[in-house]
This record gives C-alpha cells, structure tokens and sequence, in this order.
C-alpha cells in the first residue's frame, strides 16, 4: 500500500514539477519581453517557441531525478532537499545554454531584437531570458517543494500518509529507536509492533508497544501482520545473529533497515557509507573536508586574505607602528599553536603586553590554570587565558584585544596555509596535550584547520568562558561543515568582534 501510495506522490511531483517549470520559463520569457521586445508576437509560434518549456520541462524533471528528488525522504530534512533542488535547477539551466548553443539562437529568437541595459551592461535577448530562468527556476520550486514538504508532514502529524514498522530488538536500543522515531511524527512513521532480539521472550510489552515474540516467531510475524517497513535494533551482543536475520527478511518484499548499536558520544560527525567492490564500509570519522570541499575552502581562505591584505595593509603598517611607540619589543608576537592533524605552527599576532616575555608568560599561567582546575573538575572555564584589567596589558593592547585586532597578522598565517579564515581557534600544544585526555571528543577539532574566528567565537565564547560549551560548537561546526557556513560565520564576525574580548 505505501509504495502505491509512494507512486501515485511521484507521480504528483512530476506533474506538479512540469506545471512550477512551465511558470518558471514563462516568467523568464515574460522579463524578457517586458525589458526588450514588448508582448505583440511576430507570429503565433512566438508563444509557444520563445518560453522554452519544451525544452526546460523535461531538463528539469531529468535534473530532479538525477539528484534523487523523487525518492522517499521521510526522514530527511527540508533545508538539504531544497539545496539539491538549487543544484538541479541550476543543472537545468547549464543543460538549456548547452541545447540553445547546438541548436541555435533561433530557437530563442536571440538574433532578431535588441537589448537591454542591466547594471551598466548590456544584454540581448537569450542571457536576459536565460539569466532570469537562473533565478527563477530554483526560487519557484524551493518554494513548491517546501509547500509541498509541509503539507506532508502536517498531515502526518495528524494520523495521516503513516509508515508501519516492526522494531527488530526490545532492549535499550529498540526502545531508543522507538522514542527517537514517536518524537519525530512528522516522518509520518509510525512503530508498530517489537520483535525481541532473542529467540523466545516472556515479555508482553515495550515502550507501550506490544513484544509479539521473538526472532523464532519473524516469519509467522511478517505473515500474520502487514508492516511497511522493519528496523534491526540488535544490540552488539547479538550481533552474530543479523547476518542470519538479514537472509530471512529475503523472503519478504519489505523495507529493511539497520540501527548500529553504537553510543552517540563515539558519533560527533555524520556517518557516511561507501562500499569497495561489495564490501559495505562505514565511516564513523573523517575530515569533512577531502575533495571538493577542501579545495573550494582553501580557495575563500587565499582569495579573501589576499583581498584583506589588500586593502588594511596601511591599518597593519599604522598598528604595527603604534605597538612599537607604546612599549620597547617587536610589533609582532609568535607563538606555538597546533592545527589540522595536530601539527604545530608558529602563530601571528600584534604584541599586546609591554614585554614579549610578558605574552610567552600568560601562555605558561594559561596551561597551568588549566593543569589545576580541569583535574580537580572544578570548573568548565580557565582563568589563565587572559585576565581583565592586567597591569601588564599596554594601552594599545588593551584596545586592540577589544576589538580583535591583534589578530589581523594571522591573515600571513591563513596565507602560508596554517590556518583558514575560519575554524576551531588554535590552542598550544601544552594545552591540546591536557584536553585530548580530560575532554572526549577534543582532538576532533583537529580534523580542520584553525581559524581566525569560529562558530563558539561569534556566539561570544572567547576569554573566560566555558571549555565544554565552546567543544560543543566546535564539532557543530565541524558536522555542518559548508563553505555557505564559513560565509555565515564571517559575515556575523563583523558584528562580533567584541564579544567576550578583553
């Protein structure tokens, strides 16, 4: 009955798909016309040539097949369907330019009219039509599929569109696997009945859900009851027993999936599966940024610092020199920090003490801070880092860490490929060495590089504040990891820049 039902909603979603591309090219085609052209046709077929929806339909229900947009997505986020459906669309369009070029202009009718002034430039008829569809395209059915997400989940909600399954395990696994699925109705899934994960049980109930026996009783069970779906919440202790359990759900034409019995603490990251020549392999930790990721990060590091560069040079030329008049000592102080994969680097900043020894001083105090209150298990925040009102702190540099500016030098650092202009901020290796052990999941902050500002600093955790909770959201970033998330973080750090600073 689901997959029926799942049929005739692919089938709404391509019909309903066809009619918001058909709105998307006629409204492209009607910018056009109003910015060049007017709406007197040359000719009947104008109607019916220039809007392109034979060609932009069917590229667009290729693109949201090719993307997977017509599979089940009950439990899947709204926020990553509407990126793929931006990527399909904008697919679409490359596919439409690639077409126009083989066919030619005249099927856009390009050659025949003149242009129109937009932003100083000039353009004809195709790239105002096609720059149009550009926009268009993904804003029509982000908002169409959103709608259509909604509805879907309010219904299911209600009691309606639900998804049976048998829950294979009655122990603390199933009944977590039950709780996370009733707490999130809007999947529309719906747990039905428990199977135990031994052969023969005396229980009766679980969570409120009926035990209707054992994995002796798995097929008289699937015979006997309808299920669209069944979940394999075996405990680790049983885990023998799946591959065997895995053979006998052949036999039934039903959905099957698995939960591994593996605690939340040991899954900071997102898993991720892959397979090498049949051989399943689960990824429970990696980099978020191998391949494409990483490079188009490290590309935003390089282009940005070098605009930065560009335009403060006279600022760091003017601070350098203040630094210089307020206290005898170089401008510029390094010191040793640690970055990806835990190497060391020599980290830039504008020297903010009246001595440099003064600034290599505070590291030492730092660690020891951290040596004697997060074994005593006292506190969650350091004293050592920096102190308000210390005597030591110049003028000039009491200023500059207000505002952060004793940062700007690490923009050399972001260059020579150190750091990033965002990511986890970089702590000394005496530090790293103490927090890897009293701190689970610490050197997971190790799988990007450091940045200048980061996801705990704009949410004003800086100085004096909690090492728990600026963990927290140093692996939220890392597991939300997007080059859209770094353009986030950097835009909120212009309005950040004194937040928890002294």
């Amino acid at each position: 009955m689901v997959k029926q039902q799942h049929q005739l909603f692919v089938a709404l979603l391509c019909v309903s798909d066809a009619i918001v591309a058909t709105a998307a090219a006629m409204a492209a085609w009607a910018v056009r016309r109003a910015s060049i052209e007017g709406f007197a046709p040359n000719s009947w077929e104008t109607y019916f040539k220039e809007p392109l929806v034979y060609f932009a339909v069917p590229l667009t229900l290729y693109a949201m097949w090719g993307f997977g947009l017509y599979r089940p997505r009950r439990d899947r986020s709204v926020w990553g369907e509407l990126g793929q459906i931006v990527r399909a669309s904008l697919g679409t369009v490359a596919g439409l330019v690639v077409l126009l070029w083989l066919v030619g202009n005249q099927a856009i009718g390009a050659g025949h009219y003149g242009s129109a002034r937009v932003f100083g430039y000039s353009w004809d008829a195709s790239r105002v039509q096609l720059g149009t569809l550009a926009v268009a395209l993904p804003l029509f059915m982000c908002v169409h599929r959103a709608g259509f997400r909604l509805t879907l989940r309010w219904l299911r909600r209600h009691g309606w569109n639900l998804r049976h399954v048998l829950v294979i395990g009655s122990g603390r696994l199933g009944q977590i696997a039950c709780r996370t699925i009733e707490r999130n109705s809007w999947t529309g899934i719906n747990v039905k009945a428990f199977l135990s994960h031994h052969d023969h049980t005396r229980r009766t109930m679980c969570g409120g859900k009926p035990v209707l026996g054992g994995l002796s009783d798995l097929d008289r069970v699937l015979e006997a009851y309808e299920y669209d779906a069944v979940y394999l919440a075996i405990p680790s202790s049983r885990a023998s027993v799946v591959p065997h359990v895995l053979k006998r759900l052949e036999r039934f034409s039903i959905d099957v999936r698995i939960i591994p019995d593996v605690h939340p603490r040991y899954l900071p990251q997102s898993m991720t599966v892959s397979e090498l020549e049949g051989m399943p392999i689960l990824s429970v930790r990696e980099c978020p940024l191998y391949g494409l990721g990483g490079f188009t990060k490290r590309l935003v590091d390089l282009g940005g610092a070098a605009v930065l560069l560009m335009f403060i040079w006279p600022v760091l030329l003017a601070i350098a020199a203040l630094v210089r008049i307020s206290s005898p000592g170089p401008a510029i102080f390094k010191q040793r920090r640690v970055s990806l994969g835990g190497e060391e680097f020599d980290i830039y900043k504008f020297r903010t003490m009246y001595h440099e020894e003064d600034e290599r001083l505070e590291g030492q105090e730092a660690a020891e801070a951290v040596r004697s209150e997060v074994s005593d298990g006292s506190q969650e925040h350091v004293e050592g880092w920096t102190r308000v009102n210390d005597a030591r702190i110049t003028t000039i540099g009491r200023w500059l860490r207000k505002t952060s500016l004793d940062e700007l030098p690490q923009l050399l650092n972001v260059v020579r490929g150190e750091m990033s202009l965002v990511g986890p901020r970089p702590e000394r290796p005496e530090l790293i060495t103490r927090f890897r052990d009293d701190w689970r999941g610490y050197m997971l902050r190790q799988h990007v590089k450091a940045g200048m500002t980061g996801w705990a600093q704009v949410n004003g955790l800086r100085g004096q504040s909690s090492l728990k909770k600026r963990l927290q959201y140093d692996l939220f970033y890392i597991r939300h990891w997007s080059v859209w998330f770094d353009i986030r973080i950097l835009f909120q750090t212009l309005f950040s820049m004194h937040k928890g600073a002294h």
